[in-house]
């Protein structure tokens, strides 16, 4: 039974409580909304060395990192390390995005889903994919059963939620090349469907049997993530007809999910200007009748290789701000290239600031108390508590201890104003005073 069948009746199972004490939440919340399908927990049974995590209304805002290996960079251990330092610097989930080789894909996906003790997402057409290529010598003669055997592997290996493009649909691609579009599609997942549909002249598989999709993700309680084939690859693409028509069709799926008591979300667009995101997040929140939002960034401009996590970091506070629940991380590699360890720790922290940001502003308990205990550390000059505090205490202390050789520790002023600390004159002022 899922998750979401499980709440429905009234059970409050062992993942709902981790997630309402991770939350400090009473877990009957939690089961109220994942009944209600605005909370969703990832936590297929065949993932073993799980620790649940709840994406949705009234949690926290999650993050998740990507991993993967490519053809240019096979190396599966390359990416546990990937991994490690990605559940260290605080990813709540991570997904594995590998294409090359079969085996090599194959053997990266088990090693991630083996370590991983958060929430494992993965594609399974870029697995369908990497086989058709080499059964067959080219990618769209992949045949359909192959891409369910993939989604039925994926599922029954442990896979907690899957990236399936089920709205990248005829109409879809109807109106994309209607309207036209700078960048056309961006998304892997979306572009192999699409050139799939149009070599074998039929529908999207995904959408054309998505009952079959429902039965297969019910068995193994696997969270469908409904993605975003259509998402804009530049912000002068941003909410056009492909995107929107697409968003419509991804509502109507939430719905027969939900019917078919299946945990889905609802993946977000990537590249979107400033003004337009709280819109963007609204729409699918009506839309998709409050289902968890799952944006890529969004980043907010397109001029910014090298530094696409802080582009991506900005637009995914104001999305999570206006009500997204889970902000996939971009590194500074994002369009340049498969990011190596310090990316993914880069990525990472952007991510969780612009999540924490989001968390502020919706006015989470929690989030507030984090940052008014940073305030009273900041306040008395206890750096200890301070770099304990920190989103990220490694680089934290690192900086402290560079910037500050002689500093003789808590009490102590930095290196940046010295005697003229205004912290320290002020409370001296202050105590002068009669306070």
């Amino acid at each position: 039974m899922t998750q979401l069948e499980l709440a429905r009746r009234g059970v409050v199972s062992a993942q709902m409580r981790a997630v309402a004490e991770q939350e400090g939440l009473e877990p009957e919340q939690v089961r109220e909304g994942v009944a209600a399908g605005t909370i969703v927990i990832p936590a297929n049974p065949c993932h073993r060395a799980l620790k649940p995590r709840g994406i949705g209304a009234g949690l926290t805002t999650k993050v998740n990192a990507n991993l993967g290996i490519s053809t240019a960079f096979p190396d599966v251990a390359r990416e546990q390390e990937k991994l490690e330092v990605a559940v260290e610097a605080g990813a709540d989930a991570v997904m594995d995005l590998s294409t090359g080789e079969p085996e090599a894909v194959a053997r990266c996906r088990r090693m991630v889903l083996e370590m991983s003790p958060v929430p494992v997402g993965t594609v399974p057409v870029y697995e369908a994919a990497a086989r058709a290529q080499a059964r067959h010598g080219a990618i769209v003669d992949m045949d359909s059963e192959e891409l369910w055997e993939v989604i039925e592997e994926h599922a029954a290996a442990g896979v907690d939620f899957m990236t399936v493009h089920c709205g990248v649909t005829r109409r879809a691609l109807e109106r994309l090349r209607r309207e036209g579009r700078i960048t056309d599609v961006v998304s892997r997942g979306g572009a192999l469907l699409v050139g799939w549909m149009l070599h074998h002249d039929r529908e999207n598989p995904l959408y054309e049997d998505f009952p079959r999709l429902l039965e297969i993700a019910r068995r193994y309680d696997v969270t469908l993530s409904l993605g975003d084939g259509m998402r804009p690859g530049c912000l002068a693409d941003a909410t056009d007809r492909a995107q929107l028509e697409e968003l419509i069709t991804l509502g109507e799926l939430v719905d027969e999910a939900r019917r078919a008591g299946v945990q889905v979300m609802v993946e977000g667009p990537g590249h979107v200007p400033l003004a337009q995101i709280e819109a963007n997040v609204k729409l699918q929140k009506r839309l998709c009748h409050g289902a968890p939002f799952y944006v890529l960034g969004p980043l907010v401009t397109d001029v910014a290789p090298g530094w696409d996590h802080i582009a991506a970091a900005i637009g995914g506070a104001v999305a999570g701000a206006a009500g997204a629940d889970f902000l996939c991380y971009v590194t500074p590699s994002e369009h340049l290239g498969l990011p190596g360890v310090a990316e993914v720790r880069e990525g990472v922290v952007a991510a969780r600031i612009a999540a924490h940001a989001a968390d502020l502003a919706k006015g989470l308990r929690r989030a507030w108390e984090w940052d008014r205990e940073m305030a009273r550390a900041r306040k008395t000059l206890n750096w200890a508590r301070q770099l304990e505090l920190a989103i990220d205490p490694l680089k934290a202390r690192a900086l402290w201890e560079q910037k500050n050789p002689a500093a003789t520790g808590d009490g102590g002023v930095c290196s940046m104003c010295g005697p003229y600390c205004a912290l320290r004159l002020v409370d001296a002022y202050l105590a002068g005073a009669g306070r």
